[in-house]
């Protein structure tokens, strides 16, 4: 299905790799690491508990379900709104303190930790190898010496730890219809889309040379509203995108046409966004690192969205969730997590808005959580938040909702509300044929 020799294109472009773990301290994943990573033990102060192998599906779940919460009995531990968010300044992504102060009806209930993500043992086994095998190449461009699962699961630098959430597993290919969100002035405006994803890092029995410099196709449809419905987009993902650009196209029902987009990367503007979102906020962060300078800061305990299951469940009603300046606080979970805290500053001779961004990246799981945004005078402007729950059924860790807060005008981009549609469908067939542009005219 896949070429063969991909990843030698890669390789020759290589400049100085970035140094493997040796066997040794390879041989903490699965003993005192948890097998992607983290730290298994909980902290000192007993707030953040032992890893033991993440959520079990609670008693009643079938597979096409809305995720029931598994935690709905936990009590709240205590609230954090603009009277008290002081006390906890320490704890909060800058973003997240900003919201709080901007907005006094916004606030967060906090709740025990629960460190529930879980991925399939294959991923686990494929870690293990990639932990002594994986290389950074081409300047931090792509990756050398992994397949399937997390290619650094013991980090040396950020560029590492954003690889590990852009590769992190999401399943094999994906079926699901949801819907975005641009809030304006307080007002939403709302896209449904029919979407489908096919992963090639992350497939069972992947093999580097199968790769060909791939990392996934993704297309969506929009369904409504009505004056955009049959508007089509079609994208195929390179793992190195530098070495090979980002390749999407549009179809437009007005003309009946499909275009080559010159650019979705970087700060090109999504589509239908109104222009509250780049091309590489999709997943809190997607595409080639080179604009960036990446750095390791830290691993701190912060409070996180997590477990969000409560924002997920079935029957919402959108305008219940998606209130005029923030999401609905009594539909969020947030929880005290340990997270990898990577800056990343903009290389000169590059622009973008956010010239500095700070990721806090799940020990546990590899996803960024939340993202920091400033621009060039140093000002902060934005938070991003992706909120996760468990998907038991594949069973990977991963967003239902993202968001990105526009701090200074109040607006703000939602994606992912599938309250009122069925459950992803992760065993959906689904083929590279399927993300072509002949396959964009025929969906159409």
């Amino acid at each position: 299905m896949f070429r063969k020799f991909g990843i030698l294109l890669l390789a020759a472009c290589a400049s100085q790799a970035q140094a493997k773990v040796d066997e040794s301290e390879a041989a903490r994943l699965g003993r005192d690491l948890t097998p992607l990573g983290g730290e298994r033990a909980g902290n000192a102060a007993g707030t953040i508990p032992a890893w033991t192998g993440g959520v079990q599906p609670p008693a009643g779940y079938s597979v096409g379900m809305h995720h029931p919460d598994p935690f709905a009995s936990d009590a709240m531990l205590y609230r954090v709104d603009k009277s008290n968010v002081g006390e906890y300044a320490a704890l909060l992504p800058e973003g997240l303190r900003a919201l709080i102060e901007r907005h006094p009806d916004f606030f967060l209930r906090v709740f025990p930790t629960r460190r529930s993500a879980a991925n399939p043992q294959r991923i686990y086994d494929a870690t293990r190898l990639n932990a002594v095998n994986a290389e950074l190449i081409a300047n931090g461009n792509g990756i050398r010496g992994a397949s399937a699962g997390i290619p650094f699961p013991i980090p040396q630098d950020g560029m590492e730890v954003i690889w590990n959430h852009v590769l992190h597993y999401k399943g094999e290919q994906t079926h699901f219809v949801n819907n975005q969100a641009v809030v304006i002035n307080g007002k939403p405006a709302y896209i449904r889309r029919d979407r489908h994803i096919y992963y090639v890092y992350n497939r069972d029995g992947i093999s580097q040379a199968d790769l060909d410099n791939t990392s996934l196709y993704y297309k969506y449809r929009v369904t409504a509203p009505a004056k955009l419905a049959g508007t089509s987009l079609v994208v195929q993902d390179p793992l190195d995108q530098v070495l090979a650009v980002r390749k999407a196209w549009r179809y437009s029902p007005s003309d009946r046409r499909v275009r080559r987009l010159p650019s979705l990367a970087y700060d090109s503007l999504q589509p239908d966004t109104s222009g509250l979102a780049t091309a590489d906020v999709v997943d809190s962060f997607n595409g080639a690192p080179d604009r960036y300078e990446w750095k390791l800061v830290a691993k701190r305990e912060m409070l996180v969205p997590y477990n969000s299951y409560a924002v997920h469940q079935k029957g919402i009603p959108y305008d219940e969730i998606v209130r005029p300046r923030t999401l609905n606080p009594e539909l969020l979970r947030y929880e005290l997590h340990r997270v990898w805290v990577v800056d990343a500053a903009l290389r000169k001779g590059f622009s973008h808005p956010y010239d500095k961004r700070r990721f806090y990246i799940d020990e546990d799981s590899w996803s960024i959580l939340a993202v920091d945004l400033f621009d060039e005078n140093g000002e902060l402007i934005g938070l991003q938040e992706s909120h996760p729950i468990s998907y038991y059924d594949v069973p990977m860790f991963n967003s239902t909702v993202e968001t990105l807060y526009h701090l200074k005008d109040g607006n703000y981009f939602v994606d992912g509300l599938d309250n009122n549609e069925q459950m992803y469908d992760f065993d959906v067939r689904l083929s590279p044929r399927d993300f072509s542009p002949a396959a964009l005219r025929r969906g159409n």
